[in-house]
């Protein structure tokens, strides 16, 4: 985990949290979807240089794991940075979707009989 800025400096996870080691909401797991909202609402206030980072990467919809990734940063660390967002509007949150609980046993001897032919 490196946080580095452009320019090669060391920034502190807990630098970029504000020194909190939990996040305020439980709104994000490892498949939550983000995306920034466009335009920013008014009332929020100049975002830092972390969050500006995280809302150009928002742009377009992306999963908290590829965030977190692309940031070189760890889950939690960036998971208290979108609920710093999330709370000001900046972003959306989207659940992964419930996937039916029913075994569908006839899709599932389809599956079983292909690997077979493999």
């Amino acid at each position: 985990m490196n946080g580095g800025d452009a320019a090669g400096r060391l920034v502190r996870p807990f630098t970029l949290t504000g020194g909190r080691t939990r996040p305020s909401r439980a709104d994000f797991t490892l498949i939550t979807m983000v995306t920034a909202v466009d335009p920013p609402p008014d009332r929020a206030a100049r975002p830092q240089p972390e969050h500006t980072r995280i809302l150009r990467l928002c742009a377009q919809p992306v999963v908290v794991a590829e965030l977190a990734a692309k940031l070189d940063l760890s889950v939690s660390v960036v998971c208290i940075m979108l609920c710093d967002l999330l709370e000001e509007g900046r972003i959306t949150a989207h659940a992964p979707r419930q996937i039916s609980r029913t075994l569908d046993m006839d899709l599932l001897q389809k599956v079983r009989d292909g690997l077979g032919r493999l």
